[in-house]
C-alpha cells in the first residue's frame, strides 16, 4: 500500500494516470507528447519512462509489448483495494 501513495505522491505521476484514464494504452512517446502539450511539461522520455516504472512498482500500471511497442495500460486494482479496505476496516485507536 506504501508502494501506492508514494507514486500518488508526484504530480507528473497522477497527470500520466488522468491521461490513461482518458486513453489507455499509450506508448512512452505517445504519453511524452501529451504531457508536454497538455500540461507544457518537458520532462525527458527517460524521466517518465522512470515515472511509468515507479506507477508499475505501485501496480498502478501494467505494460504489455507488441513488437517494438510498449503500451501502457491504466489498472485501478490497488486503488479500489485501499478504498475497500479504508470503508471496511474498523478505525484503529492508539
Amino acid at each position: 500500500m506504501g508502494d501506492v501513495f508514494k507514486a500518488l505522491a508526484d504530480p507528473t505521476r497522477r497527470k500520466i494516470l488522468d491521461e490513461l484514464k482518458e486513453r489507455d494504452g499509450q506508448t512512452l512517446f505517445e504519453m511524452c507528447g501529451r504531457l508536454a502539450s497538455k500540461y507544457q511539461l518537458g520532462s525527458s522520455r527517460q524521466a517518465i519512462s522512470q515515472h511509468f516504472d515507479v506507477l508499475e512498482a505501485a501496480g498502478l500500471v501494467e505494460s504489455r509489448r507488441q513488437g517494438r511497442y510498449k503500451f501502457h495500460h491504466l489498472n485501478t486494482a490497488p486503488l479500489e483495494s485501499i478504498a475497500r479496505r479504508w470503508l471496511t476496516e474498523p478505525e484503529q485507536h492508539p
